[in-house]
């Protein structure tokens, strides 16, 4: 029988955005970005796991989780980097952490405030590939205009039920795995999201600004940006990857200047979520070895 999970980690606004948090503990700092149509509690068990080594701070980007739309309307991966980086700006540096989306947004992050990253652990981070798998070719068609509206009111008619089970199917090794708990949380949330006006526009807009990035050229293009990143990282991949290929660790190994890499056997696109314990142990080790300490978060 599975043991009941820790509830999701209260939250409060920062600025603009809304933000979870495990609440006074170490004097390092974590921050967590999540990935497209996730939210904050995609990090609630590893940030319990790691709550002994750093005060975690998990945000819901602009327009996902409690967030509210961006009010200049901006979803691409720089103006997620920007709300990300005025969260930093009040944690004082960090840890950060990124899965899928939120990977190639704390590359940026990374790239572009190095002085605000103590260091990186990315999990299935969404780096431009030449050979994408079925899921991104799914987000690129839903980026295109017009389809993708027509695609996301379609969506909205399937209940909320079917819509988790797909994507947990994808996103997920084994969906047998899944609390019951965080399966009808995951529910509930769609369900007050749909009820927001804009959350169909933010998940549409946020799919384009990915989509932009693998197109992207010059010294933006995420792999330029990853080489310049000068912190400790690690990246994650798990083997039954349906979105990311695990075979791109093999590229970040020669683009990152200091990274490890860790393949889970067992693991999908949300290794975090599948098997906290095992995550957190690496990003301790990495945490360790940095032995660099930072300021409270800011009131």
């Amino acid at each position: 029988m599975m043991a009941e999970p820790v509830p999701h980690w209260p939250g409060r606004m920062i600025g603009s955005v809304h933000v979870r948090s495990t609440g006074e503990g170490p004097g390092q700092q974590a921050v967590f970005v999540h990935g497209l149509a996730g939210s904050a509690t995609n990090w609630t068990d590893l940030m319990d796991e790691l709550k002994d080594t750093v005060t975690g701070h998990a945000i819901d980007l602009p327009g996902a989780g409690f967030s509210p739309a961006p009010s200049d309307g901006d979803y691409t991966v720089a103006g997620h980097a920007r709300a990300v980086t005025e969260l930093m700006e009040h944690t004082g540096p960090a840890h950060l952490f990124g899965n899928s989306l939120g990977g190639a947004i704390a590359v940026r992050v990374a790239a572009t405030r190095p002085d605000l990253v103590r260091s990186l652990t990315l999990v299935s981070p969404a780096l431009p590939d030449l050979l994408p798998r079925y899921g991104p070719v799914r987000v690129a068609a839903a980026a295109i205009p017009v389809l993708g509206e027509w695609v996301a009111s379609k969506l909205s008619l399937v209940p909320a039920e079917q819509r988790i089970n797909a994507s947990m199917a994808m996103v997920w090794a084994n969906t047998g795995s899944v609390h019951p708990v965080r399966l009808r949380d995951a529910i509930d949330e769609l369900r007050r999201r749909d009820d927001l006006p804009y959350a169909g526009e933010a998940m549409i807009a946020s799919a384009r600004g990915i989509v932009a990035e693998y197109f992207r050229r010059g010294e933006d293009n995420l792999w330029r940006q990853a080489a310049k990143v000068k912190v400790p990282t690690l990246i994650v991949h798990g083997r039954h990857d349906r979105l990311v290929r695990p075979a791109m660790a093999a590229k970040a190994y020669r683009t990152f200047p200091q990274v490890r890499l860790v393949l889970l056997p067992t693991a999908g696109h949300v290794a975090m979520m599948e098997m906290p314990q095992v995550v957190a142990a690496e990003a301790r080790r990495l945490i360790s070895e940095t032995r660099l300490g930072n300021a409270p978060l800011a009131s």
